[in-house]
């Protein structure tokens, strides 16, 4: 149900954008489908790297803007939550700059739960929204091939994309883990470990 749930603002969004900006009746910035120009071969190195941005730009938006309003509201109820928390209090009461009150105390804690949710917000709007966004505009993709694979019942295809998901998630998982870290150094796995 998450995945469905971010799927259809990543389906809006693209929609949107395809309409204002790729072929559309108002600006026609992008390009509509496609991955690559039909001069592709013909273009310099640079030449390639900027038409691969400029045929990218619209699916990365419409990837990430639908998953930043939920991110966005997560980070401010962690950090309203933090706010009103009694060492924050402390730390105003002992004359330290609100700066560093915010930036030293409240920072390293509020993100912590946004680290730890950010892994689950970020798969369920990769797998949920990038067979839509891939479908929208017309991209070869892992998503829309693992749809395909599972509609023809091609067996080894879905298993092959449910392990590069499922290797995603657990790269991901760790990079999270490891930005405890780097956030909180408080935290120490080695520790926990013995």
């Amino acid at each position: 149900m998450i995945i469905i749930g971010y799927a259809i603002p990543a389906f809006l969004f693209g929609v949107l954008l395809m309409v204002l900006f790729a072929g559309g009746s108002y600006w026609k910035i992008f390009p509509l489908r496609g991955l690559t120009s039909d001069n592709f071969s013909d273009l310099s190195l640079v030449g390639k790297i900027g038409d691969y941005l400029w045929h990218i730009t619209l699916p990365v938006v419409a990837t990430t803007i639908s998953s930043f309003a939920t991110l966005t509201l997560l980070t401010k109820n962690s950090f309203l939550d933090e706010i009103n928390k009694q060492y924050v209090m402390t730390a105003r009461a002992k004359g330290l700059p609100e700066r560093r009150v915010l930036y030293g105390h409240v920072f390293r804690n509020a993100m912590l739960i946004v680290i730890a949710g950010f892994p689950a917000l970020f798969l369920s709007v990769f797998f949920g929204s990038s067979i839509l966004i891939e479908t929208i505009f017309s991209l070869d993709g892992l998503g829309r091939l693992g749809f395909e694979a599972a509609v023809q019942r091609d067996y080894p295809v879905i298993f092959g994309t449910l392990f590069v998901f499922g290797l995603m998630g657990l790269l991901i998982g760790i990079l999270s883990d490891l930005m405890y870290v780097l956030v909180d150094p408080r935290i120490d796995f080695d520790k926990r470990a013995g």
